[in-house]
């Protein structure tokens, strides 16, 4: 039987990072020593994937499903909290084809209008983003056009895995990978990446815990999705390929208060003037409050995910 690691591993990640290099950014790496930002490691690996095309990681495995697959004439759908749907807006652009995003009421005013500088067609209603996925399909049945997901279909975590192929590229293999979660897509690319050759371990905050309560009942459930990074991390239920990938590949799952998430956030800023969303925060948050120890010798790669936020929240 085919498993979803039979899919997404290194040799389709290498595929896609060809498929899709004249399409996304080689986004830096900027190494900086532990102690730069307060942390008792070697070095600190930030991949400042925050500057990548659409503000987010997501670009890569959009731009990767939709190189793979024929587009139909209807284009392609989302429902997407924010991130994804704009990289789907990004990529559609790109390609010249429509682009119609299903949005939660709770997605952020910034990413709403982000949508509409790239001409999606927006669709704002429900609570959660399962009620704005739930419309999407339908809507998909209605059109034919091509389904995009913001973290669960194999061409899309592949794609996601082409960030972590950039960063052995530029540095070799870490010691450890601090990964946000969400739905999952971007951990089962990164570890789908490295296979167990380095630590991966997954970050949520305390109001998003998909694969942390998944890992605690022994199987995907729906959780209540609140707090700070709910409109970039809150998918209600870990992917069903996050959940195979990371139960061989993933190391430790950690859930992190909404205190030291921000405090996180406003550290790269101040310290680095590094504009990042609350999300792409939780990595440099988990070191910084204990949730993870490193050795001292220890080289660690922290995945800064996105920028789509409201910048007034900056000092």
């Amino acid at each position: 039987m085919t498993t979803f690691a039979d899919i997404v591993n290194p040799q389709a990640i290498a595929a896609a990072r060809q498929r899709i290099g004249a399409d996304v950014r080689h986004t830096p790496l900027l190494r900086l020593p532990g102690a730069a930002l307060g942390v008792a490691c070697a070095e600190l690996w930030l991949k400042l994937e925050h500057l990548q095309i659409g503000g987010s990681f997501k670009a890569r495995g959009m731009f990767n499903r939709m190189r793979s697959l024929p587009i139909p004439a209807a284009g392609v759908i989302i429902a997407s909290g924010g991130n994804a749907g704009i990289a789907v807006a990004c990529a559609a652009r790109a390609l010249g084809v429509h682009c119609e995003v299903f949005l939660p009421e709770l997605s952020s005013p910034a990413k709403r209008a982000v949508l509409a500088g790239l001409q999606a067609q927006v669709v704002v209603g429900g609570a959660a983003y399962s009620d704005a996925l739930a419309a999407c399909l339908l809507r998909q049945q209605e059109t034919g056009a091509l389904l995009m997901h913001a973290y669960d279909q194999p061409e899309i975590v592949v794609g996601a895995g082409t960030l972590a192929a950039e960063i052995e590229a530029d540095a070799g293999v870490p010691h450890r990978v601090l990964v946000s979660v969400g739905g999952g897509g971007l951990i089962a690319g990164v570890a789908a990446w490295f296979e167990g050759r380095c630590r991966v371990e997954a970050l949520e905050p305390v109001g998003s815990p998909t694969l942390h309560a998944a890992r605690k009942a022994g199987a995907p459930v729906d959780v209540a999705v609140s707090g700070l990074a709910a409109d970039a991390l809150g998918a209600r239920r870990i992917g069903a390929i996050a959940w195979e990938i990371s139960q061989q590949h993933v190391a430790a799952s950690h859930l992190l208060p909404e205190d030291a998430i921000r405090g996180a956030q406003q550290l790269l800023w101040s310290e680095l003037r590094l504009a990042v969303e609350p999300a792409a925060a939780l990595p440099l948050a988990a070191l910084r409050c204990g949730a993870v120890v490193p050795a001292p010798q220890e080289d660690i790669a922290l995945v800064l995910c996105g920028a789509n936020f409201e910048l007034a929240g900056l000092s």
